[in-house]
């Protein structure tokens, strides 16, 4: 597989990412992670793609009227190496408000991923939330 396969298949995982998040496909969401990947955010920490599955579950609203959320990703940079990538992103997420669509968060992804087989996955992937808002999310309990 050439390096340009290997950026391709990365920045598809992104988008892979987005998509299943904002359809609440959450089981699908976390397989994008490999067996000890990490999700690491203000919103909490999750260890493996169970962990993951479980705190996603208890912060996200499933979309319906008024909780609907969209991500976007963008400014890809993907550093290879072999079997393994740094990658740094921008994201920014969108949700619906009574007033209308509004900026949720901003921020960077951090990720390291790893070649799997024949698909990449997530071994890290830390969000820094930059520039901030009300995210639209639930409170996790504890």
């Amino acid at each position: 597989m050439s390096a340009a396969d290997d950026r391709d298949q990365i920045r598809d995982l992104l988008a892979e990412y987005c998509f299943l998040l904002d359809g609440y496909q959450l089981r699908d969401f976390a397989a994008l992670f490999s067996a000890q990947g990490e999700w690491l955010s203000r919103n909490g920490n999750a260890k493996g793609p169970a962990a993951i599955e479980r705190l996603l579950g208890e912060i996200v609203p499933v979309p319906a009227d008024g909780t609907r959320r969209k991500h976007f990703t963008a400014n890809i940079r993907i550093r290879l190496a072999g079997d393994t990538a740094e990658v740094m992103s921008n994201f920014m997420v969108v949700r619906e408000s009574p007033q209308g669509p509004v900026i949720a968060v901003a921020g960077r992804y951090e990720d390291s991923v790893l070649r799997a087989g024949e698909r990449w996955l997530f071994q890290s992937r830390r969000l820094h939330h930059d520039i901030t808002g009300e995210s639209g999310l639930m409170t996790p309990p504890g």
